[in-house]
């Protein structure tokens, strides 16, 4: 047994520790700023809050020296996030974003790594009637960001067995049994009001407490051999664990998270490592337990040192183990055995339990738009006027017309090929295996280019692959343009992190099944540096890999990368 006096760092609280404090469980101010029309944006007190009702003011940043110049203030907007447990959306809630897309955002929708949908351009004015008519179609913006637990990841395509099913449910459970208690968000957005006659109750967050988590917490589930939500950069994964076709429980992985900050060794990308097992009706508490022990121990003086993994470094992972014992009253069983195959999507149709059928679409940096020639948001919205199924949006960016009766495939197959739907099955397996952030114009904190530029790196060394015989090889690539690790950049065989305007960290080795990350290849290199590397680094590939080696295993065991001692550590 660990004997360990825990404690949380020493330090004076960081001043969003202060904002919370002061904020009337997250209420703050937000009711009246939004009210004023003398400026598109609200103070940053208020903004530091916004993130817990699922949102971020940001800028357009193409237009920041222009406005400058014109002395206007910047283009101010808002980013805004849906919580949707498990990526699973009905066909009326598609339609609804993507009218509200047309009506209040940029036109676009965003498909998000955690498996939801991301708006922006949003003006401050349009923001409550947003999150209204959100509301209206049965989803809500709650906890989309913050600190707080974020949107709960599963599986992608829960209809796939009825495994599956069975854990949309369990994600679904945790996704709304770990939402702040507070009202702010129904008062702010949906003119809640007391009800006449009432007594007067002290409110209270019996888990968060009044200042919430340090950080973010997330929490996603992964049925193997399918690792496609990366269960290993979560803060809690957990693995699905079936004997005889039937849920017996789930492997507990606790500390994963991907944000760094660049030149500061003290962040770092991180692997959760396993610690146990437990049985499917422990989950809830396994969960609470695991998030209050952040909440008390977790850095609340500097926040890049905050996110659960490096308390678990700091405490150590037996500690916490320990700890969290403490607070269930029972000891963890030992893990089971599991095993992930890869980390990416399939693509195409499928045919599922139960006469169903899915379609997985590749969307190219998860951008839901009418592109020139290939009207992807008109056909998918054609699709949910006539689908009696489910949307599944994936950690991979990309979308499953889920859930399609015999009846239903024919016609939607009809729309997929008459809005060219299938052009993306014909891209090549690395494209298909890309993923981008957002970055710029919107995002404040990217360096560099991510979602608009990966397209057209890839289009570039598709020549290489095509020349070395490797068109239809899966080889991850991610790139994000700053180091926060919104697309996982950490777990692809291929990954840049955007460092200045057209210069990235080159990245390789993470393994295909996303249980190990990359290592620092080249630092702050341009694209003919990054295509010069990869033309000599694929064709090796090509010629020296063994029978079904990964291009990330290749790099390791050629010394182009050398592997940590654990095969955990992003960093040296």
């Amino acid at each position: 047994m660990v004997n360990q006096i825990l404690k949380a760092p020493d330090g004076p609280p960081s001043d969003v520790e202060e904002i919370k404090v002061k904020s009337n469980y997250l209420r703050g101010t937000l009711k009246e700023v939004m009210l004023d029309r003398i400026s598109a944006s609200i103070p940053e007190d208020d903004n530091r809050l916004m993130k817990h009702h699922g949102s971020y003011l940001q800028d357009d940043r193409d237009l920041r020296n222009e406005r400058q110049k014109q002395k206007l203030e910047p283009a101010y907007q808002f980013m805004l996030r849906v919580r949707l447990p498990g990526g699973v959306a009905a066909p009326n809630q598609w339609l609804v974003m993507d009218e509200l897309a047309e009506k209040y955002g940029n036109g676009t929708l965003k498909l998000t790594t955690r498996e939801t949908f991301q708006m922006h351009g949003i003006l401050k004015w349009n923001m409550k009637s947003t999150i209204q008519e959100i509301n209206t179609a049965l989803m809500d913006t709650i906890a989309a960001c913050g600190d707080v637990n974020r949107n709960v990841m599963c599986a992608s395509n829960p209809y796939q067995s009825e495994l599956h099913a069975e854990v949309y449910e369990w994600s679904k459970k945790l996704s709304d049994d770990l939402l702040p208690r507070t009202r702010a968000y129904y008062e702010v957005w949906l003119d809640e009001e007391k009800v006449a006659g009432t007594p007067e109750v002290e409110e209270v967050e019996p888990m968060y407490g009044p200042t919430y988590l340090p950080r973010k917490f997330k929490i996603g589930i992964a049925v193997p051999p399918s690792n496609d939500i990366d269960v290993f950069s979560q803060d809690l994964g957990l693995i699905a664990i079936v004997e005889n076709d039937k849920l017996i429980g789930f492997n507990i992985a606790i500390g994963g998270g991907m944000g760094m900050t660049h030149g500061d060794t003290a962040t770092y990308p991180q692997l959760g490592k396993v610690i146990g097992f437990c049985k499917p009706e422990q989950l809830y508490e396994v969960a609470e337990k695991t998030i209050t022990i952040q909440r008390d121990y977790g850095n609340r003086s500097v926040r890049k040192n905050a996110r659960f993994k490096y308390t678990v470094d700091r405490l150590g992972l037996e500690t916490v183990k320990a700890e969290l014992e403490k607070r269930l009253g029972w000891e963890l069983p030992e893990a089971k055995p599991y095993h992930f195959d890869h980390n990416g999507d399939r693509y195409g149709w499928v045919k599922g339990v139960q006469g169903k059928w899915h379609f997985n679409l590749f969307v190219e940096g998860g951008r839901v738009a009418d592109f020139d020639g290939y009207p992807l948001k008109t056909g998918l919205r054609e699709i949910a006027k006539i689908h009696s199924g489910d949307f599944h949006l994936t950690a991979n960016q990309n979308v499953i017309i889920a859930n399609v009766s015999n009846h239903k495939k024919k016609k939607i197959n009809e729309l997929i090929e008459k809005y060219g739907l299938t052009d993306g099955l014909h891209y090549s397996a690395l494209r298909r295996s890309s993923m981008a952030c957002v970055a710029l114009p919107t995002c404040g904190l990217a360096m560099a280019e991510a979602e608009r530029y990966l397209p057209q790196l890839i289009t570039k060394i598709e020549q290489i692959v095509d020349e070395n015989g490797l068109r239809d090889e899966e080889i991850t690539i991610r790139m994000t343009g700053c180091p926060n690790g919104c697309a996982r950049h950490a777990l692809g065989e291929i990954g840049f992190i955007g460092k200045a305007p057209g210069k990235y960290n080159m990245y390789l080795g993470a393994a295909h099944d996303g249980s190990r990350l990359s290592k620092m290849y080249r630092e702050n290199i341009g694209e003919e540096e990054i295509l010069t590397e990869l033309r000599s680094i694929l064709p090796r590939y090509a010629k020296e890999r063994n029978a079904g080696e990964h291009f990330g295993d290749f790099v390791i065991r050629a010394e182009i990368i050398k592997a940590t001692t654990d095969g955990t550590n992003f960093h040296d």
